[in-house]
């Protein structure tokens, strides 16, 4: 099993920029792909950034450019660093990853956190 807890959200000007993190716990040695999504009000769940065990990111088109997810193993945590925040980018923000056990592949999710970007 695998824990995670999401941390820095908040309000911001637009403009501004925040620093995500998400501190994973429990069997941390099996992580595989870690995620960020974000979920605004009355829309589906998307895909905002993505990095692999090794370290390659991935990035939905619409925060290219500004956002910036990276990974610290050592300290098992995942960020996302949001530069240039827009109004659009107001959301939930959800940690996700997947992880081996028993030789299968589960997902785990955050309880997310709160992104308001103001205008």
């Amino acid at each position: 099993q695998v824990q995670l807890v999401e941390s820095g959200g908040g309000l911001v000007q637009a403009g501004g920029s925040l620093r995500l993190s998400c501190a994973a716990s429990g069997s941390i040695f099996s992580i595989n792909t870690m995620r960020w999504y974000r979920q605004a009000p009355g829309k589906q769940r998307d895909m905002v950034a993505s990095i692999t065990s090794g370290g390659r990111a991935n990035y939905a088109d619409s925060v290219k450019g500004r956002f910036t997810i990276s990974r610290d193993n050592a300290k098992n945590t995942v960020y996302l660093q949001m530069n240039n925040l827009k109004p659009e980018d107001t959301a939930v923000y959800y940690c996700y990853c997947n992880a081996w056990r028993s030789g299968l592949l589960f997902d785990y999710w955050g309880q997310g956190t709160q992104v308001t970007v103001s205008s």
